[in-house]
């Protein structure tokens, strides 16, 4: 019973990317992704006691060489906090500099869970034709939290929330 609930109870403190693309637009190339993400109680309760949680978006483009290493045309950071207001019984979430109050903490993990609109690089950045290796990952960023929090995190699967490099390729 107990090796049958463990991919569970696995899956349910991870995050993963279940879709991403990268599209040329009159501003450049955005990227959009969704992301399968369950945050655990733990981070709720830690959230509603005070305690900030900062999130990573990571981006990477790269350019395969035969002759060398592959090159690194685009690698960009986003990141994204999440807070409780108790007086007015909201979270907060910022991102980029942009709050948004939101009233439960479903609504919480619904906006983490999507990235629309980032722009990662200029309409003239990318040669068309080209092959690129575009790359995505999603975490939790541990360096952020309360000192107490960061000695939880080493023996603690609860906080360690991160997904895999979701890779995929892309051709202008």
């Amino acid at each position: 019973l107990i090796l049958t609930l463990m991919p569970a109870m696995v899956r349910a403190q991870s995050a993963s990317i279940a879709a991403a693309k990268l599209e040329l637009t009159d501003d450049g190339y955005q990227l959009e992704a969704d992301i399968d993400l369950q945050l655990t109680t733990g981070m709720q309760e830690a959230v509603r006691k005070g305690v900030p949680l900062y999130f990573i978006v990571e981006f990477q483009l790269t350019r395969g060489r035969w002759y060398w290493l592959d090159q690194s045309v685009i690698s960009a950071t986003r990141g994204r906090r999440i807070s409780y207001a108790p007086l007015t019984d909201q979270y907060r979430i910022a991102i980029s500099g942009i709050s948004q109050n939101v009233s439960s903490f479903e609504d919480v993990r619904r906006v983490l869970s999507r990235i629309r609109s980032w722009t990662v690089a200029e309409k003239g950045q990318l040669k068309p034709g080209e092959k690129y290796e575009a790359a995505l990952r999603f975490r939790l960023d541990t360096s952020q939290l309360p000192k107490p929090f960061q000695l939880n995190v080493i023996t603690s699967k609860e906080w360690s929330l991160a997904s895999d490099w979701h890779r995929w390729n892309v051709t202008p």
